[in-house]
């Protein structure tokens, strides 16, 4: 007999990796999650309920990992998806935010013609933390004429405060972490 997707504790497949990348930082490694895919569908669902009442046009995401969430996220929704990429990625015109990293400075760009003025914009992520990736894609939505309709992640780092950089949106998170 199958599982259903809503009989899955999604947490069961999130492994936590000691001192990775380095010591004193708990990974929170989602390829378990991925690999799985009554536990993905489930993830994708519990998004997609949250923002289906949210007349939703578009799903934006940073590269790479919440291109995984993009996709399947936009079509349970009925919307498009927007690639939000680093340096040299897109062929077009594009619009750049620059945002601060624990180490420095990081660009993202996205095509200053995928979103089309008052667009509702869902963007999502795989990991809420510091809040600053996500920020800058707001802040990209922004900028070429979307309205950030919300901010979907599979998991947040509640002990890193990012919800605060963004809480002037709606922010949903499938599964909340109160460490760092």
């Amino acid at each position: 007999m199958a599982i259903s997707a809503t009989d899955l504790n999604l947490n069961d497949y999130i492994r936590s990796i000691p001192d990775y990348p380095k010591p004193g930082i708990l990974f929170r490694d989602i390829t378990p999650l991925l690999a799985s895919p009554a536990a993905l569908r489930q993830a994708i669902d519990t998004m997609a309920d949250h923002f289906a009442n949210r007349r939703i046009d578009l799903v934006a995401a940073a590269e790479a990992r919440g291109f995984i969430f993009a996709a399947p996220l936009a079509l349970k929704l009925g919307a498009g998806v927007i690639p939000i990429r680093k340096p040299g990625k897109l062929p077009c015109h594009t619009v750049s935010q620059c945002y601060s990293l624990e180490y420095g400075t990081d660009t993202l760009h996205v095509h200053r013609d995928d979103v089309p003025q008052g667009s509702r914009v869902l963007v999502v992520d795989d990991l809420l933390a510091t809040g600053g990736t996500v920020e800058a894609c707001c802040k990209l939505v922004e900028k070429v004429g979307g309205t950030v309709a919300g901010c979907a992640f599979l998991i947040e780092l509640a002990g890193l405060n990012g919800r605060a950089r963004i809480g002037q949106y709606d922010v949903f998170s499938v599964l909340s972490y109160e460490g760092a």
